[in-house]
């Protein structure tokens, strides 16, 4: 038999295509969306990588390096105060070094180098703050330099904090063991004073040489802060505007400029 005239058979198509061919490009598993959980896994490992194993433990060990220094200096002048009060005699100096050098025992009821003996209760109540600041600096420090200069801050306020607790006349008011006397002009003091000095030309030091607490260095002024993008900075795909470019916008009822007449009159 013949076949019906304006009837074309077509084939049926077939239905064991593979279900992940999708006009005509294979799609691969995983990579369906860019930037998936897979792809997140894979940066946030290498921003890991990058910054290494002792990144995360960095601030931890400036501060047990304050803390390391602050100890040592602070047993260094508990030591000297005691041995100083068991042997010496006040008003009768030791000649160390002739009169350039002496350990004179003294008992100062002011601050350091014996300055504001009325004040006692308040250098009391300065030394309390100036630890505490101290104290919760620590958490930020990822700086060699101002580890050590915190922990000797926290050595001296701590060493002559203990005599006004501990010592006579009595509680917060007790006096300061000073025995450090040089070329008898200079007022007598020890190594907690001492620590406190040292501490403060560091902190000049490291802020001349532009060193800042969290290890960073120069001005941060004029630097973007964290998560913001510099002025310079392009994101990708975005393209300057460029202010020369020419308007293709016409006033009403008029042709652009590079519309050729025909094309207007139409």
């Amino acid at each position: 038999m013949s076949q019906p005239q304006g009837e074309d058979h077509q084939p049926e198509p077939d239905q064991s295509a593979e279900p992940d061919q999708v006009h005509g490009q294979d799609q691969v598993p995983g990579q369906g969306q860019a930037g998936g959980p897979a792809a997140a896994e894979l940066d946030a490992a290498a921003e890991q990588d990058a910054a290494g194993p002792g990144a995360a433990r960095q601030p931890g060990r400036k501060a047990a390096l304050a803390a390391a220094v602050a100890v040592a200096a602070l047993g260094l002048d508990i030591v000297s105060k005691a041995l100083v009060v068991a042997n010496l005699t006040p008003g009768e100096p030791v000649h160390v070094l002739g009169d350039l050098l002496e350990f004179n025992l003294l008992r100062n009821s002011g601050a350091a180098f014996s300055f504001g003996t009325s004040y006692t209760v308040v250098f009391t109540l300065l030394a309390m703050v100036v630890i505490g600041v101290v104290v919760r600096m620590a958490r930020r420090l990822r700086s060699t330099g101002y580890a050590i200069a915190f922990g000797l801050l926290l050595a001296g306020a701590t060493g002559n904090l203990g005599d006004r607790i501990f010592r006579a006349p009595g509680l917060f008011r007790g006096d300061v063991v000073d025995w450090i006397e040089v070329t008898r002009h200079f007022a007598v003091f020890n190594l907690a004073d001492s620590s406190i000095c040292i501490a403060a030309a560091l902190f000049v030091l490291l802020s001349l040489l532009g060193i800042h607490v969290d290890g960073t260095r120069g001005d941060r002024a004029h630097a973007p802060a964290p998560g913001e993008e510099s002025p310079d900075d392009t994101a990708p795909g975005d393209t300057a505007t460029d202010d020369t470019a020419p308007d293709d916008t016409a006033p009403v009822g008029q042709a652009p400029a590079d519309v050729a007449p025909a094309d207007a009159e139409r």
